[in-house]
């Protein structure tokens, strides 16, 4: 009998984040997030819950609310300027700018058009103000080690995922 996801088990996933009203894939990875079920809080309560009793290759589709991960969108944090203030490394569509603010605080800017005369970035995560869904898949279960049960998911991992499913 395959294994089924409860606490204590060491699950793998892989997701992707699909804009609901378009139907577009915004975010794939290329790896796979593993963490302990019922240990770690890698993943919102609700997103465990609906993990709760699957299996290798069952999937998943969280609708998750970017308003309340990111805020509401903010058209202040997007500027144009004139293509000859851009070093010419950061023209191109998708490069990641970071600058700081009045009070050194960093922030990502993303490129987000440019052409002959100017150039536009945005400061805003490029999940918001989107409906989007959040789709899992089961890769693996097995049982946790010891170590991995008290660090809650792999040995040397270090999961990038809980500001985006919490």
């Amino acid at each position: 009998m395959s294994d089924i996801i409860q606490n204590e088990k060491f699950v793998e996933l892989s997701y992707k984040v699909i804009d609901k009203k378009t139907g577009d894939v915004l975010v794939t990875i290329d790896y796979s997030l593993g963490y302990v079920h019922g240990v770690n809080d890698v993943l919102s309560e609700q997103v465990t819950k609906e993990l709760d009793g699957k299996k290798v290759g069952d999937v998943i589709e969280v609708p998750v609310d970017t308003r309340l991960l990111y805020g509401e969108r903010d058209e202040s944090l997007v500027f144009t300027d004139n293509i000859e203030n851009v070093p010419e490394e950061y023209r191109e569509i998708g490069m990641t700018i970071t600058m700081e603010s009045e009070k050194g605080e960093p922030r990502n800017f993303i490129v987000t058009r440019f052409d002959d005369k100017t150039l536009t970035v945005d400061g805003n995560n490029p999940l918001c103000g989107r409906d989007v869904i959040f789709t899992l898949e089961v890769l693996n279960i097995r049982e946790a080690t010891d170590e991995e049960i008290d660090l809650g998911g792999a040995v040397g991992a270090d999961p990038d995922i809980n500001e985006i499913l919490k």
